[in-house]
């Protein structure tokens, strides 16, 4: 696997893994991910915004954000807004980060007919630059479907690539 490049599995009809390596050391990366200052410049895909971004990062706390579509020429897209909320339960800094991730509304309530899913976050460092694995296992293989469907992997190489350049930005 090259740098800029994500690896995609399927594991169990339910587990998916995203890998991709960071030409950023280990530390960088790992604060891309509990700094609401940086979150705001690269979470989510192309021509969205992170209008909202509340984060309490410890075990237990609690990400409540709203991804905002900005870019007039994503069409019905424009103007839509999606709510997440993430509940942290494990946090093991610079290594690891275990969240259960939601959709939710603006006031924090858990949309239940949304698939939520468990997330293991792990930065492994690699000469000096960071391998970043994304696991995460859905309810069904239909939740994984269903998010699949939706456009997630492309949203995520998206959002990838964000985080690559708000980090040459700032390194």
């Amino acid at each position: 696997m090259s740098i800029n490049e994500i690896s995609s599995r399927v594991e169990n009809d339910r587990v998916l893994i995203l890998e991709r390596i960071f030409d950023a050391p280990r530390d960088l990366v790992f604060n891309m991910f509990k700094d609401p200052e940086h979150l705001k410049h690269w979470w989510g895909p192309n021509g969205w915004e992170l209008p909202v971004c509340h984060i309490d990062f410890r075990p237990g706390g609690i990400w409540h954000f709203c991804m905002k579509c900005m870019d007039k020429n994503q069409g019905e897209f424009y103007g839509m807004e999606s709510w997440g909320k993430v509940v942290y339960k494990d946090i093991i800094e610079p290594e690891t980060i275990v969240y259960t991730d939601y959709f939710s509304d603006a006031e924090g309530n858990i949309n239940q007919d949304m698939p939520s899913t468990e997330v293991t976050l792990e930065f492994i460092d690699t000469d000096g630059k960071t391998k970043l694995v994304n696991r995460a296992e859905y309810v069904s293989a239909e939740a994984l479907k269903s998010v699949m469907d939706m456009g997630m992997l492309q949203g995520i190489t998206e959002t990838w690539n964000r985080l690559e350049d708000r980090m040459n930005e700032i390194k």
